[in-house]
């Protein structure tokens, strides 16, 4: 059985990842990184308090893992500016990846964005696709990047883009088909049981999963 560790563990899709990694026997341990005390204590369950800019800290907390996960992220809004933004989004998620490579964890797990692209002008979508590229670059036996798009399930805050372009995307549902239908919105729920899913399968190489086949997996 695996130890999986977990970033964002306490977000939207988090949440859901940490709640199947605890149902699932393949997973001896679910070890959360967290900045605040872990209010929802369970049976194989271990959370550990944090500096996320602490890489002595961050290295022990990871000792001992198998698989890796990240589901940290933001928004420009909530981090203030882009540089904030960039500071969690790409800055932790590659602080963790560069130290749980050397810590020997074989498997990284990632949720990036549909429309990820390292050159994109947009910002967000920019970020997104550099942090994919330099996850790619630190050759892990199995790196597995999940590209879903907007993303459904009750958040604890609301957050007013995101839930007019869901709106948008389930009004236009069955409009999207072929290769317009990766742009389906995708319950959180559904990313979590996937990225589950082929932590369990360990595949090796790079593969990166669109939100059409995200759902797929995760049904």
């Amino acid at each position: 059985m695996k130890t999986a560790i977990v970033i964002g563990a306490t977000g939207l899709t988090g949440t859901h990842l940490v709640s199947a990694l605890l149902q699932d026997n393949s997973f001896s341990k679910v070890k959360v990184l967290v900045r605040k005390p872990w209010v929802h204590q369970r049976p194989g369950l271990e959370s550990v308090i944090v500096d996320f800019e602490d890489e002595d800290s961050l290295a022990e907390a990871m000792q001992g893992g198998d698989v890796f996960f990240s589901c940290i992220g933001t928004t420009i809004r909530k981090a203030g500016t882009q540089e904030n933004f960039r500071a969690v989004d790409f800055g932790i998620t590659i602080r963790c990846a560069r130290i749980a490579q050397s810590n020997g964890i074989s498997e990284f797990l990632m949720i990036s964005s549909i429309g990820a692209n390292p050159r994109s002008a947009n910002f967000y979508l920019r970020t997104k696709g550099q942090t994919e590229e330099a996850v790619l670059g630190l050759g892990f036996y199995g790196t597995y990047i999940f590209r879903p798009s907007f993303l459904i399930g009750q958040r604890s805050e609301f957050r007013f883009g995101e839930w007019l372009g869901k709106y948008l995307i389930q009004l236009f549902y069955f409009l999207l088909q072929g290769r317009w239908k990766k742009y389906r919105g995708i319950k959180a729920a559904t990313v979590a049981s996937a990225m589950v899913r082929v932590a369990k399968q360990a595949d090796p190489g790079i593969h990166i999963f669109e939100s059409d086949a995200i759902q797929n997996l995760g049904i």
